[in-house]
């Protein structure tokens, strides 16, 4: 008699406990199979996991939301659900050798130094004595898929993608068959625990992985962490549990009801404690000079471990210091990612040629023999522009170094002289472009070489796959293949065409349904309401990256206000500066642009900002509303998002430069020199943080 028969025989108390010792004997192997020490063959797992699932299914009244046999589930009716994140997933500013993490070890100390009250009748001294960083915590830098995952009561509920930082995709189905990553805590977990973490493919199960797929005749993945991203993206759970993914812990982003700590390696201890996997590397350290030789070993043996890690994070350890420091528009002051060197490989340099991009611009790229480097196979690299070929003076033909460092762009560092064949020759730029012959520029002191011809069929169709992208306007179902028929069938000339598309002929055409038509139809006029900032992103002005659109469009508010602004006033956004100033200005003044612009307003798309998310609760007095107040420097009682978020919800705007229009500037720590000068040069109040306080109280300046 098995033992589901004997389960069954004895009653419903023997099937619930027979189910209760299942589970916990396959968690506990599943624990010990995952880290890399398995106790039992994977036939006798089979087993046990078989006899649950039969238990299981003879009493659906005891599966449970953490049972093993739920790791795996139906095909999901999800189609990746934004999720906001509460506190942002922050990236890390890079050091890229030990003087690099010197110089932030450094600015921390100043930083530090300069928060720090000195005593009355003492004198400041010029040294960082008494405002020491303390310990410093080091993690490995694991090139993963960064994700967020929350618990309630213990029992894992949401799992999301890092996204742009502020908002990223449900992947809950997918994370829940990590096995890994416990679908309920162990001890006694907090109401509410939201943890980071990175999700990995170990070097061992990405062999077996891409073995299936030679076996299957398939094709195979380029890398661990490509392999890791597009198993974490499948709408199928099923395959994501075929694919043997892991998952690191590595900070406590909230807990509501846990316990309070002073570190960050506390923390770490705490959430190893509940079952979450952390990285066993992690070390406290005294002192920079005790990190330096922690990374140099590291580096030597970033080989020697089962899965790939590209440097080592460095942060300080004390948590009461890293509120002190706080964060930047980008990063936590308080860490840094120490990347290690990146990895060189030789190869024959076949040709050089030329590439088209959105904004017209001419890049050399080289056509390699491929070759495997920083763990990839490569067979282009980039060659920046015409200076760049001439000064390392590659030519066809030369044997050269190609390095790759991380998710950089591989590029070539120079040729191997000593292999150079006899008779070789300068590279020299075409003059005409690949794409539709017309002569390419160069303007004398800039860098680029420009295809000029506006309607360059390259040109045309880069702008259009850029505009719907993902991270742009978002518009679905309009991949490359279809962008190209559409150029090519004079369906679509710019991107403001994509807004008055001649759907009755689309739908005429091969592989076009009316189901997929108005699909279509549907996403096009969905990326209407896409606010500015992802507009500005979306028009590929030359500069403005993601960060750089947001940042664009909280300080104007409007694309009127950003059409009418000089130089002067492009140059103070948080940021910017005279040289993105005078791109972005060129931009808007041309009169392709400008007429663009007209005609994305009256195609219907916002033109304006997007407001900021309401603030629960009874609304705020609007103290402050038809101020316009700046806020430089960090303050001890705000982040910088939340002094923000304070002038907003009373009424008030709070823009990333300085203007005529500017009610008063609250300088912090460390304020940024322009800003202030600004301020005075214009006859703005300046004020501290207990002057902002109480501005944010009466709406009074003192």
């Amino acid at each position: 008699m098995t033992g589901t028969d004997a389960a069954d025989a004895g009653g419903g108390r023997d099937s619930a406990a027979r189910v209760r010792e299942l589970q916990a004997l396959l968690n506990h192997h599943s624990a010990l199979y995952y880290g890399g020490k398995p106790e039992i063959p994977d036939a006798d797992f089979d087993d046990l996991l078989n006899e649950l699932k039969a238990l299981e299914e003879r009493h659906p009244e005891l599966v449970h939301p953490d049972s093993p046999t739920q790791r795996v589930g139906a095909p999901p009716d999800t189609a990746f659900a934004p999720v906001r994140h509460g506190p942002p997933m922050m990236s890390l500013h890079n050091a890229l050798d030990i003087e690099e993490l010197r110089a932030w070890h450094e600015r921390v100390h100043r930083s530090l130094a300069a928060s720090t009250p000195v005593p009355a009748g003492e004198q400041a001294l010029p040294t960082m004595k008494g405002a020491g960083v303390g310990d410093l915590a080091v993690e490995l830098k694991f090139d993963g898929l960064a994700i967020s995952v929350r618990y309630e009561n213990g029992v894992l509920v949401r799992a999301a993608t890092r996204g742009d930082g502020r908002t990223g995709e449900d992947v809950t189905h997918s994370v829940r068959t990590i096995a890994d990553v416990p679908i309920r805590l162990r001890g006694d977990a907090p109401a509410v625990l939201e943890v980071r973490g990175e999700v990995i493919l170990r070097l061992s199960t990405f062999e077996r992985l891409n073995a299936r797929q030679a076996e299957r005749g398939e094709k195979a993945y380029v890398n661990p962490r490509n392999a890791a991203a597009g198993s974490l993206r499948q709408k199928d759970a099923r395959v994501t549990a075929e694919r043997g993914l892991s998952f690191w812990c590595y900070q406590l982003s909230y807990a509501e009801g846990g316990p309070a700590f002073t570190s960050h390696m506390q923390t770490l201890e705490w959430l190893a404690s509940l079952g979450l996997p952390v990285d066993e590397h992690a070390a406290r350290l005294a002192d920079l000079a005790a990190v330096e030789a922690h990374v140099v070993d590291f580096e030597r043996r970033r080989h020697d471990l089962d899965y790939e890690f590209d440097g080592m994070v460095v942060k300080v350890d004390d948590l009461a210091t890293q509120a002190r420091l706080g964060v930047d528009a980008k990063a936590p002051r308080w860490a840094i990612a120490y990347k290690f060197p990146p990895e060189e490989r030789t190869t024959k340099l076949l040709d050089i040629e030329v590439s088209i991009g959105p904004s017209g611009q001419a890049t050399p790229f080289a056509r390699l023999e491929p070759v495997f480097v920083g763990g990839v196979t490569v067979g282009t690299a980039t060659l920046h522009n015409e200076d760049q070929v001439a000064a390392k003076d590659v030519r066809p033909g030369d044997t050269v170094i190609v390095r790759r460092a991380g998710e950089v762009i591989p590029e070539v560092v120079g040729p191997v002289l000593s292999e150079r064949p006899g008779g070789s020759e300068p590279w020299s730029f075409p003059p005409g472009c690949p794409v539709c012959g017309e002569a390419l520029r160069r303007t004398e002191g800039m860098s680029a070489t420009l295809c000029v011809n506006y309607w360059c069929p390259r040109q045309i169709r880069g702008r259009i796959e850029h505009f719907v992208g993902r991270a742009a306007m978002d518009i679905e179902f309009l991949g490359e293949r279809n962008i190209d028929r559409f150029v090519t069938e004079g369906l679509l000339g710019d991107v403001v065409g994509l807004y008055s598309l001649d759907f009755e002929r689309i739908v005429q055409m091969e592989g076009f349904g009316q189901v997929s038509v108005n699909n279509l139809r549907g996403s096009i006029e969905a990326s209407k309401q896409q606010p500015l900032a992802r507009l500005l992103f979306a028009l590929s002005i030359p500069e403005i990256g993601q960060v750089n659109a947001q940042v664009l469009a909280a300080s104007f508010g409007d694309i009127d206000s950003i059409l009418a602004a000089g130089e002067e006033a492009l140059a103070e956004v948080e940021g910017f500066g005279p040289i993105i100033a005078t791109s972005v200005r060129a931009w808007f003044d041309d009169p392709h642009n400008r007429r663009l612009i007209e005609g994305l307003r009256t195609a219907g798309l916002r033109m304006e900002a997007e407001e900021p998310a309401a603030a629960e609760g009874d609304p705020l007095p609007q103290t402050l509303a038809g101020m316009s107040v700046v806020v430089s420097g960090a303050l001890d009682g705000f982040s910088r998002d939340e002094a923000k978020q304070a002038i907003v919800a009373r009424g008030g705007s709070s823009p990333g430069s300085v203007s005529t229009r500017t009610t008063a500037l609250v300088v912090g720590a460390d304020p940024g020199t322009s800003k202030l000068r600004k301020a005075e040069a214009s006859g703005v109040r300046v004020i501290d943080e207990a002057a902002f306080q109480a501005l944010l109280e009466t709406g009074l300046l003192p």
